[in-house]
């Protein structure tokens, strides 16, 4: 029988490494590439269709759920582990939206990682412990309304800050009216385009008058 294979996605040559190891230790396993950030990643996963892909979301170039939403479009079968820094459930909640099988946080055991493979490997879906609870009757049972969430679980002050970005304000004027630093302003805005799957200003303007955020004349 034909090892399992593996490709992975992470943009820590140190995380990569270390699930390299733990994968190669694995009788049924090869890992057959890995990539540093989404756009790459998509381009040699439409070549090789591996069995799993274990799919980072925070990446340059392109993300983990943008690459996420390519592959399955190229490589349908490919089954997509997300594992992720991320215990927020609105993250969770896009990556199943677009396709991925299991969602995973970095700081689960070894042998849990190789049972969540398992398992999506096999057809099924794996989902964090503590984070499943918040989804499952909200997804796997109502896979409409969840979808229909998406994108649109930002917490007060990302909503604040992209409030702000779409009616054009500077980053540095965004912090003077949330008494907040420039630095911290810029996370929470990189931090909101990301889990809305957005990367320019332009589109999430465009996003925001589609949504009802702001109307145009």
């Amino acid at each position: 029988m034909s090892p399992m294979t593996i490709f992975l996605v992470d943009d820590h040559m140190v995380v990569r490494a270390g699930l390299k190891m733990l994968i190669s230790a694995q009788s049924d396993m090869v890992v057959v590439g890995e990539a540093e950030d989404g756009e790459s990643a998509w381009r040699e996963i439409k070549d090789r269709c591996p069995n799993v892909v274990i799919m980072d979301i925070s990446m340059p170039v392109m993300n983990g759920i943008q690459a996420t939403e390519r592959i399955k479009q190229v490589c349908p079968e490919v089954k997509v582990l997300v594992m992720s820094v991320h215990d927020d459930t609105s993250y969770l909640r896009q990556m199943l939206a677009v396709g991925a099988a299991g969602y995973i946080l970095k700081h689960t055991a070894a042998d849990a990682l190789i049972q969540a493979i398992r398992v999506v490997a096999a057809g099924g879906l794996y989902l964090e412990p503590s984070l499943a609870e918040h989804v499952v009757d909200r997804y796997v049972r109502r896979p409409t309304a969840a979808t229909a969430l998406l994108g649109t679980e930002l917490s007060e002050r990302e909503r604040e800050v992209v409030s702000g970005v779409v009616q054009g304000y500077s980053n540095k004027e965004i912090a003077t009216q949330l008494s907040l630093s420039v630095k911290t302003v810029e996370t929470y805005r990189a931090r909101a385009m990301e889990k809305l799957g957005l990367t320019s200003r332009a589109a999430l303007v465009r996003y925001a008058i589609d949504h009802g955020w702001l109307h145009t004349a």
